[in-house]
């Protein structure tokens, strides 16, 4: 698995962390080692001009995939791109109570999934990836990121 990471802002995950959550991830669902990606981590200007561009969404979000769709004469296991906003995955984390490495997995994985064909535009499909996510999470040590924590 060859993941490009390219780092417009500077973030906590090491390359090798997003690596192995990149790895994990297709392992699980049994793809390709031979795959590759683009992982990019940006601020909020950019993930933003991207939101609007293509989800026709105002403001930040916190990760954003680009699968590619090759053609199938084309020979290549090129995946896509996912975009993750640094300052926005630090933000939810806090809000949410959780470490933030954990958040920084779960949207490793999430937009992974994504470039995987899978989504969360119905309840059932929703339940699929959730389903997946929380496995592959649990896989590299990190808790379900649905469980609602408990307030203290």
């Amino acid at each position: 698995m060859n993941v490009d990471v390219q780092r417009i802002v500077d973030a906590p995950p090491s390359d090798e962390d997003i690596q192995q959550w990149v790895t994990t991830t297709l392992q699980v669902q049994g793809h390709s080692p031979d795959a590759e990606m683009t992982v990019r981590i940006v601020g909020t200007d950019e993930i933003s001009a991207l939101n609007e561009t293509y989800r026709h969404k105002s403001g930040p979000t916190n990760v954003l995939s680009f699968p590619v769709d090759m053609p199938p004469e084309v020979e290549l296991d090129l995946l896509g791109d996912v975009i993750i906003a640094a300052d926005v995955v630090a933000a939810e984390a806090a809000a949410q109570g959780k470490p933030e490495m954990a958040h920084w997995a779960h949207m490793v994985v999430h937009g992974s999934l994504h470039l995987l064909g899978y989504d969360h535009l119905d309840e059932t499909e929703a339940q699929t990836m959730e389903n997946l996510e929380i496995r592959i999470l649990e896989q590299l040590g990190y808790p379900n990121p649905y469980q609602q924590k408990a307030t203290t």
